[in-house]
C-alpha cells in the first residue's frame, strides 16, 4: 500500500520475462519486480513457465527484495475454474508475490491470500473504476496506457494502492481488454492470450462505396511507447510502478530497456534523497551502454501523455522494427551505398530502407568504410535522399549473447576479537539483514602489519551475492590470524547472512475488500465468462449482466471490436474538430489487404475516441 503520509515514495521498475533466464537478466540489470507467465492462463500463450522455474526465480529475486508477479490475466471459462484455483495454490506455494488478473472470478474463488493486481485488461480509465477495484481487494492497479498526466493524477489521488503505468514497448491500438478483432476474425481471443495481431496487418482506407482513398497502409499499427524522458512527470502524477512491455521479447531487449530505465530511476532518486527510493536492493553492474534505438522498435511515441499530442502515432509503412536512422543515401553504385555522413555502423550490421512503394526492405552491410557501405552482392535500389536505418547492430547482438554481471548486495563487515581464543565477524547487508559468525583462532604477534592481508581474505566474496562496502577491522595491526581461519570465518558468516536475507523477506497478503457497487448494467465489454464473475457483479448491485463474446453464441451482426483513443482522421491530418476535416470523407472504412475483414470507422469527437466496427458478418447473406 502507498503510505501517503510518508515523505519517501517507493518506486518500482517492473520488467517482463518470457522465461527464467530472461527474468534473472532483468534482475541483474536493475528490475525491482518482474512479471512472468505461469504454466497456463497468462495473456501470452507463447510465454509459459513451470512452477519449478518460478520457484527458482522467486528464490533469486527475493534475495534483493525484487518481487515476482505472475500473469494470470486471461478470461477464465467455467470448465477451468478448478484448474485456476489449483494453479493459484501452486503459485502461492512457490512464493509468488502477486497475480496480475483481469477476471473478477478470482475474487470469488477459495484461494490463498495472495495479492491481486488489476491487469491492463481491466481497462481502468477513471478514478471511479480504480476505487472500485481497490475496494474489491486489488493491491495494485494498472491504468490504461492512453491516459494523460492529469488523468493519471486524478486516479492516483483517488486511491491508496500503488498505480502502475506502462512506460515502454509495443502498443495495442485498442484500449487493452476491449479488443475483439482477433476473436471475430480467427477465433483466437486476445483476452485468452491468443491475439492474431489484426492491428499489424495492412488495410485500404475506403469510403462506404468501396472507393480507395489510401491504399495498403498499416493504419492500426502504432509506434512503440517510450516515456524515458517523462518518468519524473509520471512520478509527480502519482505513479509508483513503471512497467516495460515485452513478455515475448528476447533477452537482449529486456536487458537493454531495463538497464536504461533503471539508470534513469537511479538518477531521479539520487537527486531526490528522502523523497524517493527504489523498492529493491543491490548493485547493478551493467557493463554495456543501453540504447532503446538499437533494439526492436517501430519508432517511438509518448502516446497521449501530454498535450499537444504528437501528430504521428502510427507506424503506417511497416509493423516491423526499423531501428535508428544512421544517415541519408547520396547515391548507389554497384555494391556501394554512399551516405551523407560517416556512419556509426559496423561490418555485418542489419540495415533497412523504405522503397518507392513505401515498403520496408532490409539487407546486411558486408563492409563499412567511413560514409560508404558495401554489400556482398549488388546493392539494393535505394532512392537518393532516402533515410537508411540500422535495426540489428553488433553491440545489441553481443548484449543478447553475453551473460549479465550478477547483482550484489552491499555489505558492511566488522572483524573483532571475542577473547584470546576466538575471532568474530559480523556482516550487515543494505537490506537490513545481518549475521555473526565466531570461530576458534590462535592469535600470534606478527613482525609486519596484517590489516591488508586480513582485508584481502575477508572481502573475497565473489562466489556470493554480497559485495563489501565498509570494512572495520578491530584487531590489532600486528595480530596474525591464519588465512584458513579467516576463510572459514568468512564462509560461515556469508552462509548465515544469506539465511538471514531469505528469512527477512515477508510476502504481503491480499487487501481486504471494502464496500462498493458495480454498475447497474454491464455488457460484453466487461468480459464476463463464468458463473463466479457473474456472481461477483450480481453481489455488488449489477442487475443486467451480458456475457463476454467468447462465450456467446455466434451472431451475424455488426460488432464493435475496438475502442481507441487513437484516431485515423487525426493521424492523417483530417480531424473533424479542425478546418482540415474535409480532407477525408465522413464515411470511412478499413478493408483488409489480402483478407476478408471489413471495418466501419465511427468517431466520437466529444470524447476523442474512434470505434472500429466489424461489418464483415453482416455482409454475409
Amino acid at each position: 500500500m502507498v503510505d501517503k503520509s510518508s515523505n519517501c515514495r517507493t518506486l518500482e521498475l517492473l520488467s517482463p520475462a518470457r522465461d527464467l533466464a530472461t527474468a534473472i537478466a532483468a534482475i541483474d540489470c536493475g528490475a525491482d519486480a518482474v512479471y512472468i507467465g505461469g504454466p497456463d492462463h497468462g495473456a501470452r500463450a507463447a510465454a509459459s513457465n513451470s512452477i519449478e522455474d518460478i520457484r527458482s526465480l522467486v528464490r533469486c529475486a527475493h534475495q534483493f527484495g525484487v518481487k515476482v508477479y505472475v500473469t494470470l490475466n486471461t478470461l477464465v471459462y467455467e470448465s477451468e475454474i478448478d484448474d485456476v484455483k489449483s494453479l493459484v495454490k501452486d503459485l502461492y506455494g512457490a512464493g509468488v508475490d502477486a497475480l496480475i488478473v483481469q477476471d473478477m472470478s478470482l475474487l470469488e474463488m477459495d484461494i490463498p491470500p495472495i495479492e491481486l493486481h488489476a491487469s491492463t485488461q481491466c481497462d481502468t480509465r477513471t478514478p471511479e473504476k480504480a476505487l472500485r477495484l481497490q475496494n474489491a481487494g486489488f493491491s495494485q492497479i494498472v491504468v490504461a496506457r492512453e491516459l494523460n498526466l492529469d488523468e493519471i493524477k486524478k486516479i492516483a489521488d483517488s486511491v491508496d494502492v500503488p498505480i502502475e503505468v506502462f512506460v515502454h514497448g509495443a502498443l495495442c491500438v485498442s484500449y487493452s481488454g476491449d479488443c475483439r478483432a482477433s476473436f471475430l476474425a480467427t477465433g483466437r481471443s486476445a483476452n485468452r492470450g491468443e491475439c492474431a495481431q489484426m492491428c499489424r496487418l495492412p488495410y485500404d482506407l475506403t469510403d462506404s462505396a468501396g472507393r480507395v482513398i489510401v491504399a495498403s497502409r498499416h493504419f492500426l499499427s502504432l509506434k512503440d511507447m517510450n516515456r524515458l524522458d517523462s518518468l519524473e512527470q509520471l512520478i509527480d502524477a502519482g505513479a509508483s510502478s513503471f512497467k516495460i512491455e515485452g513478455r515475448l521479447k528476447d533477452v537482449g531487449y529486456v536487458k537493454n530497456i531495463t538497464a536504461l530505465y533503471s539508470a534513469r530511476l537511479d538518477e531521479i532518486t539520487r537527486r531526490n534523497p528522502g523523497k524517493y527510493r527504489r523498492s529493491s536492493y543491490g548493485v547493478k553492474a551493467v557493463d554495456f551502454t543501453p540504447s532503446a534505438e538499437s533494439v526492436f522498435n517501430r519508432g517511438f511515441t509518448n502516446y497521449f501523455l501530454s498535450r499537444p499530442e504528437p501528430h504521428s502515432l502510427a507506424s503506417l509503412a511497416t509493423p516491423k522494427s526499423t531501428g535508428r536512422v544512421v544517415g541519408c543515401v547520396k547515391n548507389v553504385r554497384s555494391n556501394c551505398i554512399t551516405l551523407d555522413k560517416v556512419v556509426s555502423i559496423e561490418n555485418g550490421d542489419g540495415l533497412g530502407f523504405f522503397d518507392r512503394d513505401g515498403q520496408f526492405k532490409g539487407f546486411r552491410a558486408n563492409r563499412v568504410d567511413g560514409n560508404k557501405v558495401f554489400t556482398r552482392d549488388k546493392a539494393p535500389e535505394i532512392v537518393p535522399g532516402a533515410e537508411l536505418y540500422c535495426n540489428s547492430d553488433r553491440q545489441s547482438r553481443m548484449i543478447s549473447q553475453r551473460e549479465t554481471t550478477p547483482r550484489r548486495l552491499l555489505t558492511a563487515i566488522e572483524l573483532y576479537r571475542i577473547d584470546d581464543q576466538r575471532v568474530a565477524m559480523s556482516m550487515t547487508a543494505e537490506s537490513g539483514a545481518s549475521a555473526v559468525a565466531v570461530v576458534a583462532a590462535e592469535f600470534q604477534t606478527a613482525r609486519s602489519p596484517q590489516r591488508d592481508n586480513r582485508r584481502r581474505v575477508i572481502t573475497k566474496l565473489g562466489d556470493t551475492i554480497f559485495m563489501a562496502q565498509e570494512i572495520e577491522d578491530k584487531l590489532a595491526d600486528d595480530d596474525f590470524v591464519a588465512a584458513s581461519v579467516l576463510t572459514d570465518l568468512r564462509r560461515r558468516c556469508c552462509e548465515a547472512l544469506l539465511a538471514s536475507v531469505r528469512s527477512r523477506y515477508k510476502m504481503a497478503l491480499r487487501r481486504a475488500a471494502e464496500s462498493f457497487n458495480t454498475p447497474e448494467s454491464v455488457d460484453f465489454h466487461e468480459n464476463i465468462s463464468n458463473s463466479l464473475a457473474r456472481k461477483f457483479y450480481a453481489e455488488h448491485g449489477t442487475q443486467k449482466i451480458d456475457d463476454a463474446l467468447e462465450v456467446q453464441k455466434p451472431v451475424n451482426k455488426e460488432v464493435e471490436v475496438m475502442k481507441c483513443r487513437y484516431c485515423i482522421r487525426r493521424e492523417l491530418g483530417a480531424c473533424l474538430k479542425t478546418s482540415s476535416r474535409g480532407k477525408l470523407p465522413n464515411d470511412l472504412m478499413l478493408r483488409q489487404v489480402g483478407g476478408n475483414r471489413l471495418y466501419r470507422l465511427e468517431f466520437d469527437c466529444k470524447n476523442c475516441q474512434m470505434s472500429v466496427i466489424d461489418v464483415t458478418r453482416s455482409t454475409k447473406g
